[in-house]
């Protein structure tokens, strides 16, 4: 009992005033001012936007702005630079400018994909919550991969012929890696987009001629600016076609692909020869109107008082 505790308080202490808190900055009784809120509960129609982006230290308020629209926008809508100038008074300078500012902080991504047409476009993504995917893709990458297989390919066991047989016919060869390169195709001088329109076409049109040239989509593109350049030489679409097709191996094609990327570079025929244009004949010389001093007929003459053909003519009758 007579044990002194020295943490308790001697005696009860008094609350400190308003204006001398320890945690009161300075100036604030004085200010009367600030901002004031009359918020009304959404039930439709609102999006929720992070402070993250709407109080963020380094996004200028275009941009803060513009990445509050994208959120707000249904999947699909157009948001490119010319749709974005066309909706606000801004120029499409300025909100290039603010795209730029939201993709380099993780609000904005810009993918390009290949439609199931073939066509590619630019695909659009706006991200609500850049750290969060930050930290999805980084888990992804650092997640451990699975054990490859240690054990080497085996060899190709040669198959045992008959004496008597031929050893081609009865044995095969290893097998041709898969994802081969193509050989290079040339490649025509000009970028016409009917151009190579109509080589994919001619490429697509083969099968219908031989059905073992059946090709795959990322094949015609690879072989596309090949029959582009024939076609810019002046060759016709049917030369063409019988150049790829003709001559063909009767047992058959392992890699039709490879084969026509061969001949096109091979068989490129040169250049054709240059053909001035036709000069126009020059255009007929037209006689000013006069009229006739015998007659005063209307006709054309170079030389001023002179008489028609029908005066010449009793002219020349009466001499």
């Amino acid at each position: 009992m007579d044990t002194q505790n020295p943490s308790v308080p001697s005696r009860a202490q008094a609350r400190l005033a308003g204006d001398k808190h320890p945690n009161r900055r300075p100036g604030a009784a004085h200010r009367t001012g600030g901002l004031q809120h009359d918020n009304t509960r959404h039930t439709s129609r609102f999006v929720v936007i992070g402070n993250h982006l709407a109080q963020h230290p380094e996004l200028s308020l275009l941009a803060i702005g513009l990445g509050t629209h994208l959120q707000s926008l249904p999947k699909g809508a157009p948001v490119d630079i010319k749709t974005l100038a066309a909706r606000f008074p801004e120029g499409a300078t300025r909100i290039a400018a603010a795209l730029r500012e939201l993709e380099a902080h993780g609000y904005l991504r810009r993918e390009r994909v290949r439609t199931p047409s073939g066509r590619i476009v630019t695909r659009t993504i706006s991200c609500n919550q850049p750290a969060a995917a930050r930290r999805s893709i980084e888990g992804v990458s650092r997640a451990p991969r699975a054990p490859r297989d240690s054990r080497e390919p085996r060899e190709p066991r040669a198959e045992h012929t008959p004496s008597g047989s031929s050893g081609s016919s009865g044995s095969r060869g290893p097998r041709e890696p898969r994802g081969r390169l193509l050989p290079a195709v040339p490649r025509p001088e000009c970028n016409v987009p009917a151009l190579f329109q109509a080589a994919t076409d001619l490429l697509a049109d083969l099968r219908r001629h031989d059905s073992r040239l059946l090709l795959s989509a990322d094949d015609t593109a690879h072989l596309a600016p090949g029959v582009a350049a024939w076609l810019e030489r002046d060759v016709t679409p049917t030369a063409v076609r019988r150049a790829l097709t003709a001559d063909l191996p009767p047992e058959g094609l392992r890699r039709p692909a490879a084969l026509l990327a061969h001949r096109l570079a091979a068989q490129l025929p040169p250049p054709a020869p240059y053909r001035a244009r036709a000069t126009a004949p020059p255009a007929p010389t037209r006689y000013p109107m006069r009229n006739c001093d015998g007659c005063d007929r209307g006709f054309r003459s170079p030389h001023p008082g002179a008489l028609c053909r029908d005066c010449r003519s009793d002219l020349q009758e009466a001499a």
